[in-house]
């Protein structure tokens, strides 16, 4: 591969730069932007982000912070060397001290020692391809691992020794993975085989860390079936989502074409692999509208009895809020709308009553007509919502009154 003459990157992120620049630092472009800008636009179609841009730099934290002042950097990882930057955008780029770590304990560096040159900093990182430096106003590269060479044949290769990479952060397994599948690469044979050693050292993770990484992961995949497949090879299915590997086979055949059309939605994917996503997302330590919102399409009735207006009124008053969902997930497992999907829309148009706080009377009124106060109203209320469901026009105050006389 052939380092493009020039990266065009926006002047407010240059500011960052040219002030460390200016200040006597030697300062490089690194991150996940500058391997997509190498790769074209990123897996997926989606262009360079500026926000992505990161910089790596000789000085140290303190420096950073006395040079942008309190107002423009933020301390995101300073005990790691890392200090967060506003540019003129409020877009936060992380700008951290040439590092090596010297020990680490499998999740994070416990010690790191800062001051050292651009290429020990490259040498720490995990994969080539992420192990590539970009300098701003010289236009130079720094590619001393062939990262860029790997990303033109499209390999997945740890820097250095893969067992001592995953070894120092086991997050690093997942990583592996997700650039996989994101960009149809082929992970290299040792680091394959240093992956899946490893394995077992994913149990320490962090669930949020998971999370991150398992979201990234579906956020990114050009074929979310090689991703799942993926998982359950190297070992991290059966330790931090087992129900995995009870999917389907072939997982999903959700494309990068339908992921342009519809954006990629990590809980709804969730849903789509594991028969109750509920409990992986509580394992994951996902939010609680994350677990929520799987745990009431798990709960919900996933068709219709029939097609005819009435049974999808009754569908959709029993779905409710999954109701969405689980016609996307229809979608997603058959490649094609539900058949009821039409009738639901018609449906909504015409604002038919779908719960008790849709009828044209409440429990005050049922009060007023002599139903007992207590348990009784909400039981008319729900009697009078099961023969509105079948004959919509029936919900008017005058006929839903003179049912209720007749249910009292």
């Amino acid at each position: 591969m052939t380092f493009p003459d020039k990266l065009n990157i926006p002047e407010d992120v240059l500011d960052i730069a040219r002030a460390l620049d200016q200040a006597g630092y030697e300062v490089w472009c690194v991150g996940g932007a500058i391997r997509d800008a190498l790769v074209g636009a990123g897996a997926g179609g989606h262009p360079l982000r500026p926000a992505d841009i990161d910089f790596t730099t000789s000085a140290r934290p303190e420096q950073v912070q006395a040079l942008f002042g309190p107002k423009r950097s933020v301390l995101v990882g300073v005990r790691h060397g890392t200090v967060g930057v506003l540019d003129r955008r409020r877009e936060l780029h992380e700008v951290t001290t040439f590092r090596r770590d010297v020990a680490t304990d499998g999740r994070h560096a416990v010690v790191v020692h800062e001051g050292v040159t651009l290429e020990e900093d490259l040498a720490r990182r995990d994969f080539t391809i992420n192990a590539i430096a970009y300098h701003p106003f010289r236009h130079e590269w720094r590619d001393p691992f062939g990262g860029a060479a790997d990303l033109e044949h499209g390999i997945v290769r740890a820097v250095g020794v893969p067992a001592a990479r995953f070894r120092e952060d086991y997050l690093r397994i997942l990583r592996a993975l997700r650039f996989a599948a994101r960009f149809e690469f082929t992970i290299d044979a040792a680091t394959w085989a240093a992956a899946r050693e490893a394995a077992p050292g994913l149990a320490q993770l962090s669930a949020e860390r998971v999370h991150d990484e398992w979201f990234k992961g579906l956020g990114t995949a050009r074929s979310v079936a090689k991703l799942v497949q993926l998982w359950r090879d190297v070992g991290a299915a059966a330790i931090w989502i087992p129900e995995l590997e009870h999917a389907p086979p072939g997982g999903t055949g959700y494309s990068i074409a339908e992921a342009n059309r519809d954006p990629r939605d990590p809980v709804l994917l969730t849903a789509l692999l594991c028969a109750n996503a509920g409990p992986v997302l509580e394992r994951l330590r996902g939010s609680n509208a994350e677990i929520g919102r799987a745990q009431v399409i798990a709960g919900a009735p996933g068709e219709p009895a029939d097609d005819t207006p009435a049974a999808v009124r009754r569908w959709l008053a029993a779905a409710g809020a999954a109701a969405d969902d689980l016609l996307a997930l229809w979608r997603l497992r058959r490649g094609a709308d539900a058949p009821w999907s039409g009738t639901v829309a018609e449906t909504r148009r015409r604002g038919d009553p779908l719960a008790r706080g849709d009828l044209a009377i409440d429990g005050n009124d049922l009060i007023a007509l002599g139903v007992p106060r207590g348990p009784r109203v909400g039981q008319v209320l729900d009697q009078l919502l099961e023969r509105v469901l079948d004959d919509p026009s029936l919900n008017t105050r005058e006929r839903l009154s003179a049912v209720a006389k007749d249910l009292m």
